[in-house]
Formats: C-alpha cells, structure tokens, sequence
C-alpha cells in the first residue's frame, strides 16, 4: 500500500501499486467502492498485466482518509487524486474509471492535463441528473438534505442499496459518500462538454441493454470511441470467471485504447474486452448490517421490469 497528502490538512489518499513498465495505469472507482474490489482482476489479467498500475481509493473512500471538512466535490476529488498521482511520480497515464471515477477524470484531465493521456470510461455519468428518492445511485443520495442523510437517510440508503454495494459503501465517510453523490448536479461546463473537449483518446463504455448513449453521435464526432457491452449491468463483476475472453484493442481517432477486461458472473454468453457485470435486482433486500463485519444478507429474486433496473442501475 502506498499514501500521499493530497490536503493542506495532511489527509491521504492510499492505493494499491503493481509494479511494471510506464507508461503508469491508474484504476478509479465508482462512488462508495474501492479501486481494489473493481479493479484488482482486470490490472492483472494477462492482457494488462506487466505495466505499472494503480488502484486508487478517493478520498473519503475504502483504504484513504475520511475528513469530515473535505469538499468533495468533482473538482475537489480531481485536484486531491493529481497531488497523489504527482506524488507517486505519475506523467501522462492511461486513466481507467467507473461511473462517478469517470467524472472525477474527466475533470482531472481537464484541470491537469499533463497527467493522463489516455481515458478509458466505464459507464460514468456525463450529465445533471434529477435527484430522486428511492432511486439506487448518486441520484437518490443527492435527494436528501446533508443533514437529512447523516441522521438516517444513510441507513435507509444501505438498505436499498443492498448488500453487495453496501460491502464497499460502508468503507466511505458518511459526509463523503453524500458530497461525492452531488455528482448529480453535474459541474460547469458540464462533464459532457469537458470530455467533448479534451484532445487525448477516449473510449466510452455503456451496457447495450441500456440503449444509445445520449448524444453518442456528438461523441463520437468529437474522437470519443463508444462501445456498447452486450448483457451487463452498471457495476464491474466479482472475479468468478475463469477465463475471461480475449479483448480487442480500442481505437479512436487519437490513438489506441489498451484493452481491458473485467469479470463476467454467471454468464453463458462473455462480452468481448470490457465486461460488466449482469444487471441486479432492485427489489428490497433482506436488511442490511450497518456494522463493519462482512454481511451475510441474501439478495432476493428480481421482479421488477427491465426498465426499472435501467433507471437504478446507472450512473453512480
């Protein structure tokens, strides 16, 4: 494990490092996960491995610092992972993120340039989204009031979340996880526009159940190469497959995108090079342990319709 101050108040962000050649990798997760529990199959998976990669907890998030007086926001988030990636001696690296990650990248690359050079996002969130209660993702922290969430909109949060998310989501500071969700309200110039602009590869990855990416056409006008995951979720699968496909390398009109390749669970058809794993249900879970011991609690069948699970499953 390795650390950096990224505030004036000596808070640290911590990540995982593989040794290998540059140019460096550098893994982001999602909101209320850890890099590690994403990441750590596809870092190593023969196709990737031997090149110097780090998995990378945000602030607020899994094995770094939890400050109560942080930010949090988008902007914040990105200037704090620049100072650990220049602490760590990281120059243009090829940044890998998921859903809220993505956004913090996007941002980090707009804002620090020199830092990456390529970007890989993982079904990240471009656009304000409405914030809703009930809703499973950033959206639904957003609809509460700060002090609403920390007097129990958290607990009733978990609950809904269920206990896969929760297993990581119960790592993150209560004031991070509702201050990072206010990736909801997007930023200005918005995500979108910050990644339309960028002059570096892009590749955008979205599960194809969920349909066209809005506004793909813009994107892929702009050099972003869109790539549609047959039969997959939002989230990045547990390590259960045992011999994952071969991936193709991804190209744009900048350059090549390194290929990556997550899990599949349970899957009898794997998608070619990124895999995400299978959508999950969104029906009530069995309740959910707010301690930090392992949980045990059973997901139940899904009854909701597919259009339900596209409307919780996105954009963390």
């Amino acid at each position: 494990m390795r650390e950096a101050v990224v505030t004036d108040a000596g808070d640290r962000i911590r990540w995982v490092e593989l040794p290998g050649e540059e140019p460096c990798r550098a893994y982001v997760h999602g909101l209320g996960a850890t890099s590690s529990a994403y990441f750590t199959e596809a870092a190593a998976h023969p196709l990737l491995a031997g090149r110097r990669s780090l998995l990378v907890d945000m602030l607020g998030h899994g094995i770094s610092d939890r400050p109560t007086d942080f930010d949090y926001g988008l902007e914040a988030h990105a200037d704090a992972l620049a100072r650990a990636l220049t602490a760590a001696d990281v120059t243009g690296a090829e940044l890998i993120a998921h859903s809220m990650g993505g956004s913090v990248g996007i941002v980090l690359a707009s804002r620090h340039p020199g830092l990456v050079r390529k970007l890989v996002l993982v079904d990240s969130n471009l656009d304000p989204l409405v914030p809703t209660h009930g809703v499973v993702g950033s959206n639904g922290i957003a609809a509460y009031s700060e002090e609403e969430f920390l007097a129990g909109g958290r607990e009733e949060f978990a609950v809904l979340a269920g206990a896969q998310w929760w297993a990581t989501m119960r790592l993150t500071g209560p004031e991070a996880l509702y201050r990072s969700a206010r990736l909801a309200h997007g930023t200005r110039p918005t995500m979108r526009e910050l990644l339309l602009d960028l002059k570096i590869p892009r590749t955008y990855l979205h599960p194809e159940a969920d349909g066209p990416v809005p506004g793909a056409d813009t994107l892929t006008e702009a050099g972003v190469t869109v790539v549609p995951i047959p039969d997959c979720g939002h989230n990045v699968g547990s390590p259960t497959s045992p011999s994952p496909p071969k991936a193709p390398s991804m190209t744009s009109r900048s350059g090549t995108i390194p290929p990556l390749s997550f899990s599949w669970p349970r899957s009898p058809r794997p998608a070619p090079g990124i895999v995400i794993a299978r959508r999950r249900s969104l029906a009530t879970p069995a309740p959910v342990s707010l301690s930090t011991s392992s949980s045990t609690a059973r997901k139940p069948r899904s009854r909701c319709s597919r259009s339900r699970l596209r409307t919780g499953t996105r954009r963390r």
